[in-house]
C-alpha cells in the first residue's frame, strides 16, 4: 500500500511511516532519556524532556499480555456497527515500549504470553465510498 493510498486508507494516518522492510508505526523517542512512546508525543512522560524525535517502532515484537475484547467499544470508536468480538493485548517492542493493539490472525485458544508477533495492517471499517479503511494489528510471526 503506498503512502498516498494509505493516507486515504488508514484510520489514522499520523500513526505510521514507511520503511524498507514495509509499514512501521510512527513512535518519538526522548533525546535527552531515550524513552519511546507511541503515538508520537512533544514531551517525554519520563524525564519530562521537550527534545522529542520521530522514530519507526519495530515491526516485530513479544505479545505481553493479552484479552478478548468482547462488546463494541465506546466512542470515539469508529468501526463498524456489528461487532463480532476480537483479541487485543500488549506487545513488547525490542528495547522500545509496550503497545496496545488488536492481535487477529490466530484463534484465541493460539494465542500465548511470549510469542513472537508481527505488525500487519487489518481491514477495519469501510469509508463513505465504500473502500476499505486499515488500521495496525500484531499476528503470529512466521519462522
Amino acid at each position: 500500500m503506498s503512502a498516498p493510498e494509505l493516507d486515504r486508507r488508514f484510520v489514522d494516518p499520523s500513526l505510521l511511516t514507511d520503511t524498507p522492510d514495509g509499514p512501521a508505526l510512527l513512535g518519538s523517542r526522548c533525546a535527552d532519556c531515550g524513552a519511546h512512546t507511541f503515538p508520537r508525543q512533544d514531551g517525554c512522560p519520563r524525564c519530562t524532556g521537550a527534545e522529542m524525535e520521530d522514530v519507526p517502532l519495530s515491526r516485530t515484537g513479544t505479545l505481553w499480555s493479552w484479552t478478548t475484547q468482547g462488546f463494541r467499544p465506546k466512542p470515539p470508536y469508529t468501526g463498524t456497527e456489528a461487532h463480532e468480538p476480537y483479541a487485543v493485548g500488549y506487545v513488547e517492542l525490542p528495547g522500545q515500549l509496550l503497545v496496545e493493539s488488536r492481535l487477529t490472525g490466530a484463534d484465541p485458544d493460539a494465542l500465548e504470553i511470549g510469542m513472537p508477533v508481527e505488525l500487519a495492517l487489518v481491514p477495519f471499517r469501510d469509508d463513505p465510498d465504500g473502500g476499505p479503511v486499515h488500521t495496525f494489528a500484531f499476528v503470529r510471526s512466521t519462522p
